[in-house]
């Protein structure tokens, strides 16, 4: 893909700053200009058809287009294209929208607090485990944890309490107050003859010996993916948060459900946190909340948190926190419609029934030369790429394994998603086995071709 002279691209690599991007590399490939969409493809100014096998970034649940969506984000516009909900200002879609949430909570919950992103989302989040803290007395529990390659947003404070050095790398982060325990990925970390209960054993005991050593008086909560997305759609292992709930009760600790990427349907239930018996103190949601369509996040938090708030907002005269375009009347319309939709479609129950047929479509690749491990739940799943996948030997680095098939991937019409040597899938929620049968074969040819170039 090279820079065109006059052209969009050209005018792309002149003036805008790509996230998560190879900027040098931007400057001599150009972008890839996506024009429009249908269902789970989306199509380049070529005309090019591509399967989109993350969604997006993990979001478009209902695809990148919709019409009904469009008129709703209209209609809200031309009665009331934005107001704030500071200073006990509202708005009608804000008030339906978080009564719909409240009424879809995984465990009962008392309120809802909107923010524009799922960054933002959890960096309230983080405020509000030292706000309660703070304001029950225990100001010294201010530490929290995370985990080794989780991933929960670019903010500052969102980022280091991420688990991934790449994202921490000369932006002199992580800030201090944030621990990472271990990366709960069974394949990757398990000792020989290891079971995943007595894996599961070891990471929970890894969680207790850090707040132990840092001091339980000191930490203040825990946050986790149900499903570790950016981390590689890494799924956990069975008793995996039954132990580390076990943990966390123990020693007072809040736990935090970051449902950003789980949340509305993505691992076959409504929430991940229904998928793994999850009881959190907060939910953090964004992504399917508005199917992408417009820029939206809630954290739902429980009562026992917000009855502090109360207290402590009375105290100090106000509760002094938000974001300008937190609760935006078009975002929120829209995301309420997007329920709606969700529920005319049955699209978690869609969800539910055609996730064994895109397993096992996937988990068929096991047995390719380039594959070590396949696992997955609902519509996300993880591909190991290793040279030897019964003794986890990788790949050398120098063979550029995972770089080769990215390219071969967008050659062959395939959008992927690479963590390192790991492949993520996570399409839109409306994929049809169709769909999935396409994806499956250009999936078959990039991999194909990539271990043609190095065996």
């Amino acid at each position: 893909m090279n820079v065109i002279p006059n052209s969009l691209h050209a005018r792309d690599v002149e003036s805008i700053i790509h996230p998560q991007t190879n900027l040098k590399k931007h400057r001599e490939l150009g972008p890839m200009l996506v024009t429009h969409s249908k269902g789970a493809r989306v199509f380049d100014d070529n005309g090019k058809d591509f399967i989109e096998s993350v969604a997006g970034l993990w979001c478009a649940s209902l695809g990148f287009g919709m019409e009904r969506l469009a008129k709703v984000a209209y209609e809200q516009m031309t009665r009331l294209g934005y107001y704030h909900s500071y200073r006990h200002r509202t708005n009608e879609p804000n008030i339906n929208l978080a009564e719909k949430l409240l009424s879809l909570a995984p465990v009962p919950m008392s309120k809802v607090l909107f923010q524009c992103s799922g960054s933002e989302a959890n960096d309230t989040a983080i405020k509000l485990v030292w706000y309660y803290h703070h304001a029950i007395g225990k100001p010294n529990k201010i530490k929290i944890i995370g985990r080794k390659m989780g991933y929960h947003g670019s903010t500052i404070a969102a980022v280091s309490l991420s688990g991934k050095n790449d994202m921490h790398a000369d932006f002199g982060l992580p800030i201090e107050r944030f621990l990472h325990t271990e990366f709960p990925h069974y394949y990757r970390n398990h000792l020989e003859g290891e079971t995943q209960e007595e894996f599961a054993t070891r990471m929970a005991n890894a969680l207790e010996q850090l707040i132990i050593a840092e001091g339980p008086e000191n930490i203040g909560a825990f946050f986790a993916e149900p499903v570790m997305g950016a981390g590689g759609a890494v799924i956990p292992p069975e008793t995996y948060f039954h132990k580390i709930q076990e943990v966390l009760r123990r020693y007072d600790i809040l736990f935090i459900a970051d449902e950003v990427i789980c949340g509305f349907g993505r691992t076959g239930k409504m929430w991940g946190s229904e998928t793994f018996n999850l009881v959190p103190d907060m939910i953090t949601s964004a992504k399917a909340l508005s199917a992408a369509m417009q820029p939206i996040s809630a954290l739902m938090i429980n009562d026992k948190i917000y009855q502090v708030m109360i207290e402590q907002s009375d105290k100090l005269g106000a509760f002094a926190h938000g974001y300008t375009y937190a609760g935006h009347p078009v975002a929120s319309a829209v995301a309420l419609e997007v329920l709606k939709i969700y529920e005319e479609m049955n699209l978690v129950e869609h969800v539910a029934s055609i996730s064994p047929y895109f397993l096992s479509k996937l988990s068929a690749f096991k047995n390719h030369p380039l594959v070590g491990d396949v696992r997955g739940i609902g519509l996300i799943c993880g591909i190991e790429l290793m040279r030897d996948g019964d003794t986890r030997v990788p790949f050398q680095k120098d063979l550029s394994v995972p770089e080769k098939f990215q390219e071969n991937a967008l050659a062959h019409g395939l959008i992927p998603r690479v963590v390192g040597d790991r492949l993520v899938f996570a399409p839109p929620l409306i994929i049809t086995k169709e769909e999935i049968d396409e994806m499956a074969l250009r999936f078959t040819k990039a991999l194909d071709d990539t271990w043609s170039s190095i065996k």
